[in-house]
């Protein structure tokens, strides 16, 4: 027989009752446990997570009013207020029985039980219990994605050999559980590469849960990725969930993980390791079922070498290693995202059938782009908004020798200088000194052209 998912406590003063209740349930359901103490509810409640409670009305003898259990039914709804209680009795009170439902009880049943009966009674109270918690969780993860829908994430492109390499990993990685650490300089893409895994996974009808932790002040980490009980501190005005809880069956992406305080690593290893975590201000567990994906743009040695980073916990979370090459090492792969990044910003800003002139593309291409494709897309887009021509040329670009190359040297402004210069000399020959035809071909002005050949002397 397999058994239903499901976690019960059994209350009931009578030890032949919880023997029998034990036997019963525990053929159909994955965990049963038994209490005699009414006193020691409360405490099981709080410190265990149970999927349904079938509860005793009367726990002192010759007592048939059922005070005592409806006391304890509003006990244990104030401390779980989602967890369905069925009550039982052994007097067939049906006024009593509309009381119990009328204080939150799920269902009643009548001792002694028919089997069939119980174990219908309390499948449909976990399976409303499952429910609820499911709708809940897909709200947490739905307001999640809510704030990231407006995020402009781009499929991949590139056609670059170290691009098809990642392409290949990503291909074998994603069907599996494996935890992905994500290596690469900013900007390169590595949030993409998590949404690839995730998309391609059997985790793929749940949003993935993205959190950014180098923009997490570090007192509030723990009560970010684990989240917090009322009352954990003076603004804990009710339960919250945590990253990792709002991500629970779904991928969960830490980004900049070498930014997690040493002490909260960890913290992140037995949450790992268990498969369990535990708000902040809480005794309580909660059972976890996530796919890691992390990146970092510093290499994990370093991290470990200058002791910011666990050995063990770096273990833990890099089964695989996806590495991205930066820009400046993927070719042509800038000429595609460059045109990729036009065609879309053309129809954000209602200017479409823009083209790249071939002078703008030797700056593209010989520029070292130290902020990688998130640096070309902001790049493409602000010469998109400037631009008055049909075409985007060397000087829609001239403000990038204003920025630094990888290596953190300022860029030549000579060496761009030169660039352009040869540029527009060259096309001068081409079209034989007309001025019209080589501003057009240059993506610029008559005026604008006129002004860079007294500037170089042409």
């Amino acid at each position: 027989m397999v058994k239903n998912s499901g976690k019960i406590l059994v209350v009931d003063d009578d030890a032949d009752i919880l023997i029998s209740a034990r036997m019963l349930l525990g053929r159909h359901f994955t965990s049963v446990d038994a209490e005699n103490n009414p006193d020691q509810v409360r405490h099981e409640i709080r410190f265990q997570q149970y999927d349904a409670v079938l509860l005793d009305m009367n726990f002192s003898s010759g007592f048939t009013h059922g005070k005592e259990g409806l006391n304890l039914l509003q006990d244990i709804l104030l401390v779980d207020p989602g967890l369905p209680v069925v009550m039982m009795t052994a007097f067939g009170d049906i006024d009593l029985a509309v009381k119990a439902i009328k204080e939150g009880a799920v269902d009643f049943v009548l001792k002694p039980w028919q089997n069939e009966k119980l174990v219908a009674t309390i499948s449909a109270a976990v399976r409303f219990r499952q429910s609820r918690l499911e709708i809940k969780q897909l709200k947490l993860q739905q307001k999640h994605l809510n704030e990231y829908i407006e995020r402009d994430f781009t499929e991949f492109i590139g056609e670059s050999p170290q691009m098809q390499q990642v392409y290949a990993t990503v291909k074998k990685v994603a069907g599996t559980d494996a935890n992905v650490l994500v290596l690469g300089e900013n900007g390169t893409g590595k949030e993409l590469v998590a949404r690839a895994l995730h998309n391609n996974s059997n985790r793929n009808g749940r949003p993935m849960v993205s959190v950014d932790l180098g923009a997490i002040p570090d007192q509030l980490f723990e009560s970010e990725l684990f989240g917090y009980a009322k009352g954990a501190f003076t603004d804990a005005k009710e339960d919250k969930a945590g990253r990792f809880e709002i991500a629970n069956k779904s991928t969960l992406f830490l980004d900049e993980i070498g930014n997690l305080p040493f002490g909260m690593q960890s913290k992140l290893l037995t949450v790992l390791q268990n498969r369990k975590l535990v708000r902040l201000g809480s005794n309580k567990s909660i059972d976890l079922d996530i796919r890691l994906v992390s990146a970092t743009n510093v290499p994990p040695d370093t991290l470990v070498h200058d002791r910011h980073f666990r050995q063990d916990l770096l273990y833990r979370i890099n089964t695989i290693e996806i590495k991205l090459p930066p820009l400046r090492e993927r070719g042509k792969d800038i000429l595609l995202l460059a045109a990729h990044f036009l065609e879309l910003y053309g129809k954000k800003y209602q200017k479409p059938g823009l083209i790249i002139s071939r002078s703008a593309e030797k700056i593209l291409e010989q520029y070292s782009w130290p902020g990688n494709v998130r640096e070309l897309q902001h790049a493409i887009e602000r010469a998109v908004i400037l631009t008055e021509n049909g075409s985007l040329g060397s000087a829609d670009f001239h403000f990038l020798i204003s920025h630094l190359t990888g290596n953190g040297s300022p860029v030549n402004p000579q060496k761009l200088d030169d660039l352009e210069r040869s540029t527009i000399k060259q096309t001068l020959l081409k079209h034989g000194g007309n001025i019209s035809s080589a501003s057009r071909e240059l993506g610029i002005t008559r005026a604008s052209l006129y002004r860079r050949i007294e500037k170089y002397g042409l």
